[in-house]
């Protein structure tokens, strides 16, 4: 058996795009681990086709040589090949520290020297899955799309701990660490929450993690009764439960967005600056509001982290009634067998 390192992506919503690539290698046989930044690595926890999950102690941003080659040295001898799914030179690093034999990515920021099986970079802004998938040799399928799977005891351990129960809630995911020019506006999850509550008696739970407590508790305050705010303490791995369990779910273009996605939960996904051509939530499920065409907004996407105009007209624009009308075809929608399958505990 082959035995596989994949050097993970730095973002949650690339992390979950990367699973149909393993789904790949483990099909043909590779044993799996990964190498995963501490607040990514809980996603492959979700991907049954993963055998070991290595949390690596690094610092977003940092070069930390020394301790690159201190984790290199006691990955030694354990591999056959690594895939390096990150661009930059020092996701290189720790497989060419460690010896791997072989060494497969993308050319990135010139790393000839550190792979010895590179594919040239792909020009413009490619669909994700596509451009992971690319990296096991073979064509992506037409139909490709990322796959979770937690045990009931995973969700229902998050449950009990939230005092929810499966189908109970609407989850929001008001948060993107990216900036706020993929943030759809606060009062509009706010009337959406007040909208829902009223038709269904069902409340938004608000995922906020890391920093974006502060935005949950603005969003509650202007919806009370009809919001509870899970901040602070919930872990990556909890929100991706609670998501799972979830009436129903609406986020911006966020990590969030690709679990709910993957898990086949109905949801709305708001997209603002970036492209739904791009990083779309790959699911039947799924619906996506863009206003790009519709508002003839020639400075879409701009992929900006903050509006360069500083009116968001793209996500201004998409009203809580729009977003609701959409909430309801997601739910009128059947899972597919894939959907299905993604939501239900491997045996």
């Amino acid at each position: 058996m082959t035995r596989t390192l994949v050097i993970a992506p730095q973002w949650i919503g690339d992390a979950v795009m990367s699973e149909p690539l393993l789904a790949r290698l483990a099909a043909r046989g590779e044993r799996l681990a990964v190498a995963a930044l501490p607040w990514v690595a809980p996603v492959y926890l979700a991907m049954p086709q993963v055998a070991e999950v290595i949390e690596l102690p690094l610092a977003h941003g940092r070069l930390d040589w020394a301790e690159r080659r201190r984790i290199a040295a006691a990955l030694r001898g354990r591999f056959d090949i690594a895939y390096v799914l990150p661009n930059s030179i020092k996701a290189g690093l720790i497989p060419w520290f460690a010896g791997i034999p072989t060494r497969v990515g993308y050319h990135g920021e010139g790393r000839y020297l550190l792979l010895n099986r590179s594919l040239p970079n792909p020009g413009g802004r490619p669909p994700m899955v596509a451009y992971y998938s690319a990296l096991a040799g073979t064509p992506a399928a037409s139909d490709e799309r990322p796959r979770l799977a937690f045990a009931d005891e995973v969700v229902d351990s998050a449950l009990q701990a939230a005092g929810l129960e499966r189908g109970g809630y609407w989850a929001f995911a008001p948060g993107a660490e990216y900036g706020p020019a993929k943030r759809w506006p606060a009062d509009h999850y706010a009337e959406l929450a007040r909208s829902l509550h009223a038709s269904s008696g069902l409340p938004a739970v608000l995922l906020c993690v890391g920093g974006e407590a502060a935005l949950g508790y603005e969003i509650a305050a202007a919806a009370p009764g009809a919001c509870r705010v899970l901040a602070g303490s919930i872990g990556l791995v909890d929100a991706m439960a609670l998501v799972a369990a979830a009436r129903g779910v609406v986020t911006n273009d966020s990590g969030l967005m690709h679990v709910a996605a993957a898990f086949g939960v109905p949801q709305v996904a708001v997209f603002g600056s970036t492209s739904p051509e791009h990083t779309p939530p790959l699911s039947p499920r799924a619906q996506v509001l863009w206003l790009k065409d519709e508002l003839q907004l020639d400075c879409a996407p701009c992929f900006d982290r903050v509006c360069r105009y500083g009116h968001t007209r793209c996500l201004v624009g998409v009203t809580p009634q729009r977003v609701e009308a959409a909430l309801s075809v997601a739910l009128e929608t059947l899972p597919s067998n894939a959907a299905a399958e993604a939501r239900a505990e491997p045996e």
